[in-house]
């Protein structure tokens, strides 16, 4: 009887905060799904009526809608190739003992707690400027034309900022996961002529199998919604070389005043990002129960 009268009064403490949780997220939405049913658009607010699935026919038909799936595809998928590689390379690094080392792994993790708006801005102008930028300079200094990396690699671009931005979390997650591994391990089979490329092959990678799992789930469901990076450094441009699907979905919404459209694509978006979720939980969710 205690205990289920102990389980009765956590359950009670704990449903206020449940309760407020699914009205954060049911609220926001249901007025999202709601809208996306109407004829809605800011410059007639008075003017609304039902459209059905016109704003979703509209949205999927919209010509920028299949360059935006490609280049959110792109964007997620060369961010987590990038962040992963470099993370684990990163990790291996800084779990060797170095002179400064606490002072490295700071400077190496500091990019993450940089708000995405100010590293973009820093790239564009201080960095990747065919003009005035660091690389430009280093370019034009060895007798080739300056680079405009905005203009002939918009795309590629985003991904390396925004790479630079989620290196610093895939590193730290990595290096936590290895600094855990048993040393006893390495030793042994390094007494028994295992080469380093063998003892990462069969020993620091499978260990490393869960952590690598959390980064790729964790970052994929943030990189879906990459925005601010977009905005401030090429508004999507040129053309629709760098719109997103939540680029495209500000567009719609803001741009454009064609707020029943734009709900319709945030619904979409959502269906989207939880069939990703899904495949990927299948995929290398296995690892998360090992």
């Amino acid at each position: 009887m205690a205990t289920k009268a102990s389980r009765s009064s956590a359950r009670l403490m704990i449903s206020p905060a449940v309760i407020l949780l699914l009205g954060w997220m049911l609220v926001p939405l249901c007025m999202t799904v709601y809208f996306s049913f109407l004829y809605y658009n800011l410059l007639q607010p008075g003017t609304t009526s039902f459209a059905g699935w016109d704003n979703y026919y509209w949205f999927i038909t919209d010509p920028s809608f299949t360059d935006a799936i490609k280049n959110t595809l792109f964007l997620v998928g060369g961010v987590l190739l990038i962040t992963t590689i470099g993370g684990l390379g990163a990790a291996l690094l800084l779990d060797k003992p170095m002179f400064g080392q606490g002072l490295i792994r700071i400077m190496v993790i500091a990019p993450f707690f940089v708000m995405p708006t100010v590293s973009a801005l820093v790239w564009k102008n201080m960095f990747m400027n065919p003009v005035n930028g660091i690389f430009g300079q280093i370019v034009t200094g060895f007798g080739f034309p300056p680079i405009d990396f905005f203009g002939q690699y918009p795309l590629a671009s985003i991904t390396f900022i925004v790479s630079w931005m989620w290196l610093p979390f895939a590193t730290l997650i990595l290096l936590t996961a290895l600094q855990s591994l048993d040393q006893d391990q390495l030793e042994a089979a390094e007494m028994d002529g295992a080469s380093w490329l063998n003892r990462f092959w069969y020993i620091m990678l499978p260990h490393l199998a869960r952590a690598i799992t959390v980064v790729i789930l964790i970052q994929t469901i943030f990189l879906l919604s990459v925005f601010a990076e977009i905005l401030v450094t090429t508004n999507g441009g040129p053309g629709t070389a760098t719109t997103n699907l939540t680029y495209l979905i500000y567009v719609s919404s803001l741009l454009q005043f064609d707020v029943g459209m734009g709900s319709a694509g945030g619904v979409i978006a959502i269906i989207l990002a939880n069939i990703v979720a899904i495949f990927l939980m299948r995929m290398i969710g296995k690892n998360l129960d090992a």
